[in-house]
């Protein structure tokens, strides 16, 4: 992926507020200068910020990297996982930097349904105008009892946005 523009990343973080101990949880395959600007901002604010890699490389790299960070979490976590839940903990924001296979999303969103606090939000980023994928997302987040989706197309030059609640779950 293509490293996000700075005022792109301070529009997102404009969503998430200044609301005392929020968990934000970020699935992302390689360092980037969202999850930099992620850990900056939870630092700030004091926020438990979690940080899912889902390869090996980027996990030793983050993991030494922020090891001194007090509330900086760094753990491995392949999409392939049984359960993302770890420690009962549930996010109010989870932030998804990389690109799922579409044969691992339903699964995916599945999972996160079980780690995300409802009406939590779920923040996607796709490559930019790519309308397949957008459709894609949005159908299945619906789908899998995520509500409110909406698309930011105007904020990168690189990507669109999809952002989603997290219902309460019947039938899930």
């Amino acid at each position: 992926m293509k490293t996000i523009e700075t005022d792109a990343i301070e529009t997102l973080l404009n969503i998430i507020g200044d609301v005392p101990e929020y968990q934000i949880v970020h699935f992302l395959d390689k360092e980037e200068r969202l999850s930099e600007m992620l850990h900056a901002y939870c630092l700030q604010h004091n926020y438990l910020y979690q940080i899912n890699c889902v390869n090996t490389a980027t996990f030793t790299h983050l993991k030494e990297k922020y090891q001194h960070s007090p509330k900086t979490v760094v753990i491995q976590m392949p999409l392939e996982r049984r359960s993302y839940k770890i420690q009962a903990r549930e996010y109010q924001f989870m932030f998804v930097s990389l690109f799922i296979e579409e044969s691992l999303r339903e699964s995916f969103l599945e999972k996160a349904h079980a780690v995300i606090r409802s009406g939590g939000n779920i923040i996607i980023l796709i490559e930019k105008k790519d309308y397949y994928q957008r459709d894609s997302w949005t159908a299945l987040l619906e789908e899998k009892l995520y509500v409110s989706t909406s698309v930011m197309d105007d904020i990168s030059e690189y990507y669109d946005v999809i952002i989603s609640k997290r219902m309460h779950g019947w039938g899930i």
